[in-house]
């Protein structure tokens, strides 16, 4: 779905609901109460569709802070980046709040509840999401090595520039560059001013009374619904590439192929010297290039056609092994059953310790065989000391137990009947994977990817996902893994 077919959709059920109130008379103006409705069913769908995925938007929220931080270190606004290391530590937190706001505003355009503080909040809230696609879309503006506040080195713009490339405007149901949600934002201040001058003829539906019963069930109930969704259990509804019954083989095959067939068809030049900037084909630069040496002219972009498959975040999956090495087609061409352990983030602190390490130090002597030959024999010299610098990791216990007492059990009986379990981790170097293994002395593959990437497969830490020939068979947050025997029996697996 495109957010011109969303739009229409909405639209068109805006008019069917005015249409009803202007029967039933329970409206003052047809223009306002259309633009209730509008934006009141917009702010529900697009605050829904994220509070199916609540740690979908925190990760979102996430990549903001870090962005904000890194733009505001070193500016005369230093004193602000502090600020949002700790917000991102909040994130989930801020996450549902957020979502479950802007439903609440929607639901509140939609009955006509507290028309002044409705109109506020909306106009409020309009501004903060402007303010985020905004400042995302404006970075495609600044070249990868340029601070934000740099404004004399802005360049033109270049969706390659942007510091965060999907805004999650309405999570992973429908993905809208930055620039798009902007002036999705900007034309929605259109409705947000008029409610500032024309709350008072806000339609109203029910009693002020029974607003607050419908409020207050709401809130409840939103919160339940958004905390079901990552704290207990998996979104109900995956709209992401990663979801159960999907061929990441097969996919991830037809995207490589397709960005393999992709070509560059002009290039964008800027003068250095003038900041002019010239668009040529590629038939034209390739002849005319020594028009245009390298210590004069500077290439801003590539314009690529586009490719015949439109790429997903499949086409960043890739596994390493704990030497470095490439481990993707353990997955993808596994012909087996295998399980994939996803923990984006290890819970340990390490800790910088050093321990007494005695060498023995030996020199060659030489003797004599019977044939007159001197052969080299090693002598013991002297015996020292030396310190040896390690790392140990303090392991979170409540983490810990997440796999010693849900998951160790089900990963022996797994291997009993032939089935091979591996972890993958994010953000986690070898000494912590094997630190991780000996403590809990699970006997499991290790693996290293992406932390993003594990995050977009399943939204559990850790969580489990059933492979088999490259194709992801199941997908079980940690507190709803089912026991072996009720796996083995679902997908038949045999010894």
């Amino acid at each position: 779905m495109t957010l011109f077919t969303l739009t229409v959709y909405i639209g068109l059920a805006s008019v069917l609901v005015t249409a009803v109130m202007v029967y039933f008379k329970l409206h003052q103006s047809f223009l306002t109460s259309f633009l209730q409705n509008f934006t009141g069913i917009l702010f529900l769908f697009s605050g829904w569709v994220k509070a199916i995925d609540p740690l979908g938007t925190a990760y979102k929220m996430e990549q903001y802070f870090a962005e904000f931080e890194a733009t505001f270190s070193g500016t005369w606004f230093s004193f602000i980046a502090p600020i949002f290391p700790v917000l991102s530590g909040m994130a989930i937190t801020f996450s549902v709040a957020v979502i479950i706001f802007e439903m609440i505003i929607g639901l509140m355009l939609l009955l006509g509840i507290k028309p002044k503080f409705t109109s506020r909040a909306f106009f409020l809230l309009l501004l903060f999401f402007t303010f985020l696609t905004g400042f995302t879309f404006l970075t495609g503006f600044v070249p990868p090595d340029a601070n934000f506040f740099h404004f004399s080195s802005w360049s033109s713009y270049n969706p390659n520039h942007m510091r965060v490339t999907d805004c999650g405007c309405f999570g992973d149901f429908i993905k809208l560059e930055p620039r798009t949600s902007f002036f999705k934002d900007v034309v929605l201040l259109i409705p947000a001013i008029y409610f500032l001058l024309k709350n008072k003829q806000f339609h109203k539906i029910f009693s002020a009374s029974a607003d607050k019963f419908i409020l207050s069930g709401a809130i409840v109930l939103l919160i339940f619904y958004c905390m079901s969704n990552f704290l207990w259990d998996l979104p109900h509804t995956d709209f992401r590439p990663f979801k159960k019954g999907a061929d990441i083989a097969g996919i991830y095959e037809e995207e490589k192929k397709a960005a393999a067939n992709v070509k560059i068809i002009a290039f964008q030049l800027k003068e250095r010297s003038t900041g002019k900037i010239v668009e040529l084909s590629y038939d034209v630069y390739m002849k005319d290039y020594e028009l245009y040496p390298q210590d004069e002219w500077e290439t801003i972009n590539q314009i690529m056609t586009k490719p015949e498959v439109e790429p997903t975040k499949i086409s960043d999956f890739a596994i390493e092994d704990l030497d470095g090495y490439d481990a993707t087609d353990v997955f993808l061409e596994n012909e087996g059953w295998k399980f994939m352990i996803v923990a984006h983030k290890m819970n340990a602190k390490p800790e910088s310790r050093s321990k007494i390490v005695i060498d023995s130090i030996f020199v060659t002597s030489g003797e004599m065989d019977e044939m007159g030959i001197e052969i080299p024999v090693p002598v013991l010299d002297r015996i020292v000391e030396r310190e040896e610098k390690y790392t140990e990791f303090h392991w979170n216990d409540s983490y810990l137990k997440r796999y010693t007492q849900a998951l160790a059990h089900f990963v022996d009986q797994a291997r009993e009947n032939g089935v091979p379990t591996a972890l993958v981790a994010g953000g986690a170097g070898e000494d912590m994977l094997r630190s991780f293994k000996n403590t809990t002395g699970m006997n499991i593959d290790l693996y290293k990817a992406d932390d993003i990437l594990l995050k977009t497969i399943i939204r559990s830490n850790p969580g489990v996902v059933l492979w088999k020939e490259g194709k992801i068979l199941d997908k079980w947050h940690i507190k709803k893994l089912p026991d072996w025997e009720r796996v083995k029996a679902i997908y038949s697996i045999d010894n």
